[in-house]
Order: structure tokens, then sequence, then C-alpha cells
């Protein structure tokens, strides 16, 4: 598999011979699905929580008589049939959302990823990508030079200046090997990655 190697005008510069095993998989939906959802389920904090009939708060006199008046029969008004009531099944704050997600899985799935990226020519490759000091000015000139908007940006270790150029750019988010993950890999409608991350992904995930 070979991917597009760009100069800092955005034009293509060379082809790149890369891992088939990571570039070349075939699309795996089904795969992709489950690899995004179980990311977001473990990024859950699962601090929510609700009352019972026990812990809200409400009076222990009987609304109205058991018999005679015509009403149905009422014992409390913390029943969850009552407005204001408990919840039957309350969400408690210690609940665990998270899924687990075999390595193998993940590998494949962040793969399958990468390929579907190469194919629909959104993933492209520069060489490095550096600027001379911390201005976000710089980095957002030098990124719209090549062609981009909005764009994620995969480097093989952070530069700072970058790293706090790029802080205050919306559109634009700069990311290391170890904390790409599915999610922003999908959101970002182009990716732009530097040689030397290539090189670390086929060696984590090839």
């Amino acid at each position: 598999m070979e991917l597009k190697v760009i100069n800092e005008q955005g034009q293509e510069s060379s082809r790149l011979a890369a891992s088939d095993v990571l570039f070349g998989r075939d699309y795996n939906e089904a795969l992709i699905h489950q690899v995004v959802v179980a990311y977001q389920a473990n990024a859950r904090s699962g601090n929510r929580a609700q009352k019972d009939r026990e812990q809200v708060s409400h009076t222990t006199h009987k609304p109205w008589n058991q018999k005679g008046t015509g009403r149905a029969r009422a014992g409390m008004s913390s029943s969850p049939l009552w407005r204001g009531g408990g919840r039957t099944f309350p969400n408690s704050p210690d609940e665990n959302f998270s899924q687990k997600l075999n390595k193998k899985m993940y590998r494949a799935g962040m793969a399958s990823i990468f390929s579907q990226l190469a194919r629909e020519d959104r993933l492209a490759v520069v060489e490095s990508l550096d600027i001379e000091a911390p201005k976000t000015k710089l980095f957002a000139q030098k990124i719209k030079g090549m062609g981009y908007e909005s764009v994620l940006v995969i480097t093989d270790s952070l530069d700072e200046n970058v790293f706090l150029a790029s802080r205050n750019l919306p559109n634009v988010l700069v990311l290391e090997v170890n904390e790409t993950d599915p999610v922003s890999l999908i959101r970002f409608p182009k990716v732009l990655i530097t040689k030397s991350a290539v090189a670390k992904f086929e060696e984590i995930l090839g």
C-alpha cells in the first residue's frame, strides 16, 4: 500500500510504501462500530444518580382513605406511579458502563479505519510538522497553506510549539500516536500524519 506524501503547499511530492496490514485492510463496518461504541462507553464517568421511593422527599401520610372515595388505592406519594415519586429502577452513581474489547479486535478496528481513510483519500503523510514559535497564527497559516480547514494531526512526539499553537484552533486537533483514538479518526474529514508516526503505527498495530 502506498500513501500520499504532501509538501507544505499541500501538493503531492512522493509516495510512501506502507504496511498492507495497517493500510490495506478490508472495510469492516461492524467491527469499527464496536470499537467506537466501546471507546465511548469506557469514557463515561457513570456519575448520574436517581432516587428511589425511599430517598425522595415525601410525607408518610396516606393521601386519602382506602375506601369510599371512588379513586384507586394509594398508600404514599412516593410511589413511582405518582409525579414526583421515586424511580422503580433508579440509576446508581457507581454504575459501570465499560465494555471489554480484546486487543486483537481493537488493532483490527483501527487498521480498518486507517485503510478506509486511505481509500477515501482522507489521509495524507507529511515529512514533519513544526513551527518556529508557539503562535496560533503561524500554525493556522501552515495548516491553511496545505489546504486544510478541519484536520486531525498525528505526530510521533508532540512538539511543544505545535501543541501550544494548536490549542485555540477549534477545527484542528494534534495528537501523539499513543493518544490517537477511533472517534477522532472518524470525526475529522482529513487526517495528516507524519512519517515517523506511520512507522510507529506499523510497529504498534501492524
